[in-house]
This record gives structure tokens, sequence and C-alpha cells, in this order.
């Protein structure tokens, strides 16, 4: 017996339940985005104050500086008290700057990549000349080197003279300035930590092979970097100079302490000629300062790839056997 059951019919009340929509979440705004008004006051605030306070006097510097005429100026650049303060001025540069570096990439390393005994306040002594006024610290000089000072005794007793003379000027240079290459350092190796460097000594390189192959080529261009920021300090450094030189005109004299003694005695134009000489080195600076942070923005768009990382490096290269030995050994530890 065969039954034919229909399927049931639906009731009446009952209505087909709609699919449930997708509610799209609300469009969160941008934490940078603010109404146009509120970016252009912004940005003329920002012109603004660049053109009052920067451009504006740049620009009168080598106005003054020309107000006179060429002969007037050149004049004043070759006078023999300008041309002393000239080369001084590159002396201590050219000395301060060095030390600065080998002291910046010691510490830097040091801090970055080792711990000890005494790191903070090796950090806080780094940071140093940043707190205290360049005055201060030349007086500081001054009371240890002077005649009446720690060492001026002996340092009379064998003919030797720091303070008004060119090395107290070299040291006051030195002090101001050595915070910078070792300040853009240690931040960079500290982010970049300590693998490549232990990767390398597992392979069978040496302390130097590591500091010249690994850890320089990483920190190039922030060690370029710092260079550029300490000769501009070097070279345009006031107060600490000023209390340690003894404003000794065709002396001790630096740029900046040739151009106050020139507007003191109100020779403007020769004293704006020598301050544009001044403006150029910064503007030399500035143009240096962009190039070096164009050229990591493009490494950095690469990969951060060292620029000579591909080619053979100079000094003796690490051995087929010597890398085998260290995979070896990492082998060895791993089963251990």
């Amino acid at each position: 017996m065969t039954s034919n059951s229909a399927p049931a019919a639906r009731p009446a009340h009952v209505v087909p339940q709609a699919m449930p929509r997708s509610i799209a979440p609300p469009r969160l705004r941008s934490a940078t985005t603010e109404p146009a008004w509120v970016k252009w006051t912004l940005i003329g605030t920002a012109l603004a104050f660049l053109t009052f306070f920067l451009f504006v006097p740049l620009a009168i510097v080598f106005v003054e500086a020309l107000k006179k005429g060429w002969d007037v100026y050149l004049a004043a650049i070759v006078e023999p008290d300008a041309v002393s303060a000239i080369k001084l001025t590159l002396i201590a540069a050219a000395i301060s700057v060095p030390m600065n570096l080998v002291f910046g990439v010691a510490a830097a390393w040091a801090i970055a990549k080792f711990e000890f005994r005494g790191k903070s306040l090796l950090l806080t002594l780094i940071d140093l000349p940043f707190s205290v006024s360049p005055v201060i610290s030349g007086l500081i000089f001054v009371l240890v080197f002077g005649l009446q000072g720690w060492f001026g005794e002996a340092l009379r007793d064998h003919d030797l003279k720091v303070i008004f003379a060119v090395p107290g000027i070299v040291l006051a240079t030195v002090f101001i300035t050595f915070p910078f290459v070792a300040r853009e350092l240690i931040p960079l190796m500290q982010a970049q930590g300590t693998e490549q460097e232990e990767a390398a000594r597992v392979l069978g390189a040496s302390g130097w092979q590591i500091f010249w192959r690994v850890t320089l080529p990483n920190v190039k261009w922030a060690l370029l970097y710092g260079v550029i920021l300490c000769n501009a300090r070097a070279m345009g450094e006031f107060g600490a100079v000023s209390v340690v030189s003894g404003h000794i005109r065709g002396q001790t004299n630096t740029m900046p302490l040739h151009i106050e003694i020139l507007y003191n005695e109100y020779q403007f134009a020769a004293a704006f000629a020598v301050a544009s000489l001044l403006a150029l080195l910064a503007l030399v600076t500035l143009a240096l300062k962009y190039a070096v942070e164009q050229r990591v923005k493009a490494e950095a768009g690469r990969g951060g790839v060292p620029a000579h990382a591909d080619s053979p490096a100079e000094g003796p290269e690490l051995s087929e056997g010597a890398a085998r030995q260290g995979q070896k050994r990492g082998t060895d530890d791993r089963s251990e």
C-alpha cells in the first residue's frame, strides 16, 4: 500500500525571514586629518616664523656685506686679522672633529654593544656639554690650566701655554662638540643589536674585521651626519672660546670673535663680510646634511642594504674552513 504524502503546507501567517545585512563599520577619521583652515594656518605660521627669524636675517647679512661694493667686501676678507681668524677657526675644527669622531665611535660602540658598570654614568657625561653653559665650560678650563689654576705653575715651569693660546681654543671646542657624533650613533647601534656581530664572530672574524666590515658599514651615514653637525658647531662656537682665547687680534681670535670685535668697533661692512663667510659655511653644512638625509632615505627604500655590502672588502677574507668550523660549532651547541 503506497502512501503519497504531500509536503506540509506553510502556515499563512509565517513570513519568511530576510537575510541579515552586514553593517559596514563607521569610517574613522585619520588622527592626522584636520580641516583645511587648520592645516594652512599651521603652515602659514611656520613659514612666517622662518621668514622673520631665518630668511630675513640671513638675507640682511649678505646685503650689508655687499652694501659698499665688492672692493670693500674683499678687503675685509683678505685683511690680515680676518685671515688669521679664518685659519684659526679651520684649525680648531680640523683638530676637534677627528678627535670627536674617534671618541664618538668608541663610546657608541662600548655603550651599544657591551654591558658594563658605569654605563649610565658614561651616558650622562656625554650629555654634559648640552646641559652646561659654554661660558662655564670655558671658566673650568681657565681654573684648571690658567696661571692660577691647578696645572698653571707646572705649565709655566715647562714654558707651556694653554689658556689664551691655540691649545685652549682647541680644548674648549672639543669639549663643546664631543656629544654630537656619539649621540647620532648610540640610538642606531642600540636599535641594530648585536646579532650581526655575533654571527661574524661565530664565522671566525676578528674584532677589527667585525668593526670594519659589519659595524661601520651599518652606521656610516649616521657617522657622517654626526661629523657634519660637529663641524658646524666647532666653527660657530663663541661662548667657551671667548673665555679661553683672550681676544688677541691676529693670534687667538676665531671668526665669531673677530666678527664681534669688528661690530663693536662700528666696522659694520667688515663685520658683515666675515659673517657672510660663516653663513656660507653654515649653508654648505645644511646642503651636506640634506644630501646625507636623502641618501639614507634612498638606502632605506632599497631595504637598508649598505652600499658596499656586496663588494669585496679589504683585508684578510673569512675562509671557507672558518665558516664550516663556525657552522659545526653552532650545530654542536644546539645538540648539547
